[in-house]
């Protein structure tokens, strides 16, 4: 139907196909071939029977665009080595779309079709049409934000960018391009625009790695993101009674404090963030959820929020953020997941650091992460790595062996929040599970989830009331009297935490393969100081699809939204989604759905 509520129906010609009897319904655009043509056969001419697509669904169109009067081809029979087709010029519009592969996880595929017609008004009447249906689907973001790292990965940012650019033009996305320039330029950026310059954009886009999208991520939240304190490592017993009085207001040092960053920053080494900023300085706790702010009233941004995005085109060393809700690693896919405006909401861990080193006497400090926060072995090969920058993506093998090679543990203290497990599944709470146990137990488990598309477990906890829509960690499960701080002591090789997946191309699987999106949790994984080969075998099954990496004595796994951190070595190292905190107490938390994501989940 058009905008009238007619069908529209019209004979035009198809490039490569020859003429055609095209019908507009609601839902798709599709058309009938009229004369297939035919070549004599002979001994010498066969004809050619090649597959012809026959419509595209609007869900698939991205743009359609009038390109004047040119040639249109008649159908290509090959014959004799000759080809036998004819052309005619007229007027002609382009239908810009995409098709999906069978196989699961494949790149989106771009597909275009030419019409023509000797009318000039009907082809505008076609263009005119088919743009109405394009712009009623709902959420394509009209403006974006772009950064652009040009020296991720082996410095493919400007090319990644370049070849996505066509796309959003033809889609009339308006992007206002920034390269970056330096290390924490993105974030310098970001934390000083204002509300009302934010709200100009329905998006901010980051052209890199996971390292970019953090830095990208932090300035965004660290003005515009205001939550109590986590408990800090020091300031609580872990008794049950004392934690519940630690973790929700019954503290005077903490009670209704906002997060702040101290004026020193992040440890010199880090590579994507500032150190000159004070960020976390004001937020609205409510929840803007009506659509863009009116710039003419004060306009101020908080989260979560259901209209601001974030989207990833990936071009980076590992782009696990991207394989993990996507599935795939393909700047193309990404691009069009932005473009028709794909939401869904990610989990963002908030890390406040309390002390770089245990003699510091430091101001709280705050960064935020969207995939990993790892210490350790973790933090030590992103530092390691970072002297062989020159290196390219090759720096974390090499760094990753030197590493390993030294084998390092450390003494720490790690306390977590043990809260009701419940399966949307089954319907069952569980809250005898992890007694300070071993991830085997789990690890075995037949009924595994893996988050896709459409989550189960995401969106039931969502809509179930489990877990809450606020920032902090406050939901009805945590206050139960079943909730309770347990701790682990000792020399640790390396400490983990997961908020999603972590896919990537040397994992397929992750750190943790079941590890939702948006259901308020990550995964804490502690692995206790052992043998050299026992560790190397933890590593190896990290590189295998359907292995259990957790399986192990010496490693524990913890599902949890909040945990404490301290340790007594003077230059601890945490890696966030691959950028340095130094730090020797940290407390990080859950905050559900914080963000949303240009994206919709892997595919099944």
């Amino acid at each position: 139907m058009d905008r009238n509520g007619k069908v529209l129906r019209s004979t035009l010609f198809l490039d490569q196909v020859g003429e055609v009897a095209v019908t507009l319904d609601p839902d798709v655009l599709s058309w009938k071939p009229l004369n297939r043509g035919s070549v004599a056969s002979s001994c010498l001419c066969m004809k050619r029977h090649s597959k012809i697509e026959t419509e595209i669904k609007f869900s698939n169109v991205y743009a359609v665009e009038f390109i004047d009067r040119g040639l249109i081809h008649g159908p290509p029979w090959n014959c004799g080595g000759f080809l036998l087709g004819s052309t005619s010029e007229m007027y002609r519009f382009v239908v810009h779309g995409f098709h999906k592969p069978e196989t699961c996880c494949s790149p989106w595929v771009l597909s275009e079709y030419t019409f023509g017609h000797e009318d000039l008004q009907k082809c505008q009447m076609w263009v005119e049409d088919i743009n109405a249906y394009i712009k009623i689907g709902a959420g394509r973001p009209k403006s974006l934000l772009v950064f652009v790292h040009p020296l991720c990965g082996k410095g493919r940012g400007n090319k990644t960018w370049e070849m996505v650019a066509p796309i959003f033009s033809r889609a009339k996305v308006q992007t206002e391009v920034k390269v970056t320039k330096r290390a924490g330029h993105a974030f310098d950026i970001i934390s000083s625009l204002s509300d009302g310059e934010l709200c100009s954009f329905d998006g901010i886009v980051a052209v890199g790695g996971d390292g970019l999208f953090n830095e990208v991520l932090n300035g965004l939240l660290s003005s515009r993101h205001k939550v109590p304190y986590p408990p800090a490592p020091t300031e609580f017993n872990y008794s049950v009674n004392d934690e519940k009085n630690q973790m929700f207001g019954n503290n005077s040092k903490n009670n209704g404090r906002a997060c702040n960053n101290d004026e020193n920053g992040l440890s010199p080494e880090t590579s994507s963030t500032s150190d000159d900023r004070e960020p976390l300085l004001s937020t609205s706790e409510s929840t803007n959820k009506c659509g863009p702010c009116n710039t003419d009233q004060n306009p101020a941004i908080s989260f979560p929020n259901d209209w601001f995005r974030l989207g990833i085109i990936p071009a980076g060393s590992t782009d696990a953020i991207v394989i993990s809700t996507t599935g795939m690693r393909d700047p193309v896919t990404s691009a069009l997941h932005i473009i028709f405006g794909k939401s869904m909401s990610l989990d963002i861990a908030q890390v406040v650091r309390w002390k770089t080193s245990p003699s510091s006497m430091d101001l709280p400090y705050v960064r935020y992460a969207a995939s990993f926060a790892g210490y350790g072995f973790y933090g030590d090969v992103i530092k390691e790595s970072e002297k062989y920058r020159w290196m390219g993506p090759v720096r974390y093998d090499f760094a990753g062996t030197k590493v390993f090679l030294e084998h390092r543990s450390y003494e720490a203290e790690i306390a977590f929040l043990e809260t009701e497990k419940f399966d949307p599944l089954t319907g069952i709470t569980d809250t005898g599970e992890s007694k300070m146990q071993s991830s085997r137990l789990s690890g075995q488990s037949s009924n595994k989830v893996i988050c896709r598309m459409n989550c189960t477990v995401c969106n039931e906890a969502k809509n179930s009331g489990q877990f809450p829509s606020n920032r902090a960690i406050t939901s009805p499960n945590v206050h139960s009297e079943n909730s309770r701080w347990l701790q682990s002591k000792g020399r640790f090789i390396s400490v983990g935490a997961a908020i999603i997946s972590c896919r990537n191309e040397r994992s397929p699987d992750g750190l943790v393969a079941d590890a939702h999106l948006a259901d308020g949790f990550l995964h804490l994984i502690l692995v206790k100081d052992c043998p050299r080969p026992y560790y190397l075998w933890h590593l190896m099954q990290l590189t295998r699809s359907g292995s259990n990496p957790l399986n192990f004595d010496f490693v524990e796994h913890h599902k949890t939204p909040a945990f404490t951190f301290v340790s007594s070595h003077d230059e601890s190292v945490w890696n966030l989604d691959g950028e340095i905190l130094q730090a020797c107490q940290v407390s990080v938390q859950v905050c559900r759905g914080l963000v949303n994501l240009f994206a919709s989940g892997p595919e099944v």
